[in-house]
């Protein structure tokens, strides 16, 4: 009775726990004027995810005027920053060469009256060519605007506020860069709150700071539902991904960069519109942007500079944070707390020190056992269903795969146990399960310090428990063990929550490590689930007291029992991956997602359809086959990108014209100076220089650009630049040596409904979220 109970008050907390991760219910439109309502601001919504709006379409425009429109209501004076902006060396690379684009971005200052520094509220308001953006970046936008009026009704704050919509974020992060590089307002740096989102719905996370966030993450611990943790942000700084934050960031810079993150499968598609938005999470966004507006707008900015980063994770009640100087001792007072179990077990001749070896090493199999598996399954999931592989993240509807998941972890740690408690007894597979954990800990506190916490808090929990347990001969032994349980379950139970739709199934060994080291951490609250273990009648060793030794068919009996956890979460699995895939069907709202683009070589005159599909679908077959093949040669855009081809129907469409305004050489180098014109309505236009020709500067739309970054194959340097204005781009190359500059353009606009040989797909086949999705592509070389 006393185990059922203790099963029961974990499950009570570990609902908690969850609770505690979940986005706010959304207002209404009727809300007090002073609070955030998800229902005003899904108005902007609305109005801004009509359709997509990419930088420089007439869409975008509209979108800005609506901004502009709301914030002059507001009587702020909302101003438009309209420059070209490099996306800058330090910054990921567009493919095939630097990003620049001509980018107007929205800012508006709100003066406070006594400023100690300047809070800037950051969001994109362009979409991605595929998509409307409703919730990428509609979300952030919106939420933006509707805190503004909430801000700008209430009485004025100590600190300067700006408010700042950028352009072109999806295309190169070029309006952030253009902001911080370029704009009065930013010269002196101050703090960032920034919204994004790549899903459709989940709780707003801050994932993402600058470097020594203490102070700050003190700030966002009162927000009125914070949720984020550092391990996260110790994840995402080893990740290649940015967004506006990282131009700030690397400017100098401080701030706290937040986003939702579920239901990702609308993730830059046609499906990213208003309607597929979980109003909860749009909540979630607003309520903490609104609270730390007021927060920092009324502190002292300068007083919350620290020298350290902070240790922070959600729990029921809101978030805990401690200094990160703490990291070291908690890790290594785990690992003291574990080797004082271990000692005082052997002691008491409870578990010898070779059962505990014994344990500790198999305990390394479903440590690494389990995420492996989860990934295996993930895989024959997409044998059985091939359009998986071109979601780039998750399902439509993940959580039946994720339980499978967690049934896989459950299966291959109930095996491990049941096969060698009877052997090695529960307190020794204890100590095993700790040990891990504990040197898990000093790993993350040596390699990522804002993640240590994550086993080291549990081990010190669950060893300090069992030693209580020990010393006191087994009284409160069961409540012990839920102590212990618990510190682990409201610890690691929300991270994995977090962490399945941050990775996505596609990595579904990353969170089915985070189930692991779960399972570890409560070996106790398991052997509850099992029965009483039985050890041979001649054993040498002492056992626990609720041991039964017994033989033959009692034996027999619990083995059997012991093995009915596995069968059970083996049966899970089954029953989950069926489920997954009898409720996650592709239809009109759900569609299939597929690749197509379509790309004409005017020096030939040939055309041909290409794909970033890794196999064909039974749409795109009809387009392209065979293996994918670099196409660098023609598109060096793409870089070493591998494409799916097939051959196409030839189109008239001109290529953009070059044209060689100046060329002069001084001391064997070479300055030419061209004008690149568009010959049509572009979304953006490349060049790139052959790889032979040592381009040694470069001027772009009057930016310099860096000239160390390559396309690949037979060209060197490139650059891409979105949005460019329709009277054409000023080019100056400097080379060196005489010889002849072989030069390929190309430029892309979106849509192909219009070329011939395109079929419109069918209801249930959509178009996947890539950049390159539906575009079309006209290649030319010039030699000057």
């Amino acid at each position: 009775m006393k185990k059922l109970a203790a099963v029961a008050v974990l499950a009570v907390i570990a609902t908690f726990a969850l609770l505690g991760v979940r986005p706010p219910a959304a207002r209404p439109a009727d809300a007090p004027a002073g609070e955030f309502s998800a229902a005003r601001a899904f108005t902007h919504v609305q109005a801004i995810a009509t359709g997509p709006h990419v930088t420089g379409s007439a869409a975008n425009d509209a979108v800005r005027e609506h901004i502009v429109t709301t914030l002059r209501g507001l009587g702020l004076d909302a101003q438009v920053q309209d420059t070209v902006s490099i996306q800058g060396s330090q910054l990921s690379a567009s493919a095939g060469g630097v990003g620049l684009a001509r980018v107007r971005n929205v800012v508006a200052l709100w003066p406070g009256t006594a400023s100690t520094g300047r809070l800037f509220v950051v969001a994109h308001y362009d979409s991605a060519q595929t998509g409307p953006g409703g919730n990428d970046d509609a979300a952030g936008t919106s939420a933006i605007l509707e805190a503004a009026r909430a801000l700008t009704g209430g009485p004025r704050l100590r600190n300067d506020v700006v408010f700042v919509l950028t352009d072109a974020e999806e295309g190169c992060l070029c309006g952030a860069k253009a902001f911080v590089d370029q704009h009065p307002l930013a010269q002196q740096g101050g703090v960032v709150l920034n919204l994004e989102a790549r899903g459709s719905s989940g709780p707003s996370i801050m994932f993402e700071t600058a470097k020594d966030n203490a102070g700050l993450v003190g700030v966002y611990a009162k927000a009125p539902h914070p949720v984020g943790t550092s391990f996260a942000v110790e994840i995402y700084r080893m990740l290649p991904n940015d967004t506006d934050f990282t131009a700030f960031r690397e400017k100098g810079f401080t701030g706290l960069n937040s986003a939702y993150i579920d239901g990702a499968a609308v993730y830059h598609s046609p499906m990213d519109t208003p309607s597929a938005m979980d109003r909860d999470s749009l909540q979630h966004h607003g309520d903490n942007l609104l609270a730390l507006t007021r927060d920092l707008g009324n502190a002292d900015l300068p007083a919350l500079r620290s020298d350290e980063d902070a240790t922070y994770f959600p729990v029921p009640w809101g978030l805990v944070d401690y200094p990160g100087s703490w990291t070291w001792p908690l890790a290594v007072l785990a690992l003291a707390a574990v080797l004082a179990l271990a000692w005082l077990a052997r002691r008491r001749g409870l578990a010898s020190a070779r059962r505990q070896l014994a344990a500790f090493g198999s305990a390394l199999v479903p440590l690494l056992a389990a995420p492996l598996l989860a990934q295996l399954l993930w895989t024959l999931i997409k044998i059985i269903r091939p359009g998986y592989a071109e979601l780039p993240i998750d399902p439509y509807r993940p959580w039946w795969y994720r339980l499978a998941v967690v049934a896989v972890v459950a299966a291959a740690f109930f095996a491990w146990y049941a096969l060698l408690r009877r052997r090695l007894g529960p307190l020794a597979m204890t100590v095993g399960a700790l040990s891990w954990l504990a040197l898990l800990g000093l790993a993350l506190a040596a390699l990522a310090p804002g993640g240590s916490y994550l086993t080291a808090l549990p081990v010190l929990a669950g060893a300090l428990t069992g030693i209580a347990s020990v010393l006191l001969k087994g009284r409160f032994a069961v409540l012990w063990t839920t102590l212990g349980a618990a510190v682990a379950a409201v610890i690691l139970l929300p991270t994995a929550v977090l962490f399945f739709p941050a990775m996505g199934m596609n990595l579904a060994a990353a969170g089915a490590f985070i189930v692991v080291l779960l399972a570890l951490a409560i070996v106790p609250v398991i052997d509850l689930l099992h029965p009483p273990a039985v050890v041979p009648r001649r054993s040498a060793e002492t056992v626990e007291p609720e041991v039964v030794r017994t033989r033959g068919v009692a034996a027999l009996r619990a083995r059997r029992l012991g093995a009915l956890p596995t069968l059970v979460a083996l049966l899970a699995v089954i029953g989950c991956v069926a489920t997954g895939l009898a409720v996650d069907r592709f239809d009109p709202e759900h569609p299939e997602p597929t690749h197509l683009m379509y790309a004409l070589d005017s020096d030939t005159g040939q055309a041909r359809w290409l794909s970033a599909s890794t196999t064909t679908s039974d749409w795109t077959a009809q387009y392209v086959k065979g293996d994918p093949a670099p196409v660098t040669d023609t598109l060096p855009a793409f870089g070493d990108e591998e494409l799916l081809s097939g051959p196409a129907q030839a189109v008239s469409l001109a290529a953009p014209l070059v044209t060689a305004l100046s060329d002069t050489t001084a001391g064997g180098v070479r300055t030419v100076k061209l004008h690149v014109t568009p010959q049509r309505p572009d979304r953006m236009i490349t060049l790139h220089a052959a790889k032979d020709a040592a381009v040694t500067a470069a001027t772009v739309g009057g930016q310099n650009v860096p000239t160390d970054q390559v396309a690949g194959g037979p060209w060197g340097f490139g650059f891409v630049f979105h949005a460019p204005p329709a009277e054409g781009i000023d080019v100056t190359l400097t080379v060196r040596g005489t010889a002849e500059l072989k030069l390929r353009v190309m430029d892309a606009s979106d849509g192909l409904s219009d070329v011939p040989g395109f079929h419109a797909r069918p209801a249930d086949v959509g178009i996947v979220g890539s950049h390159s999705s539906e575009m079309l592509a006209v290649a030319k070389t010039y030699t000057i």
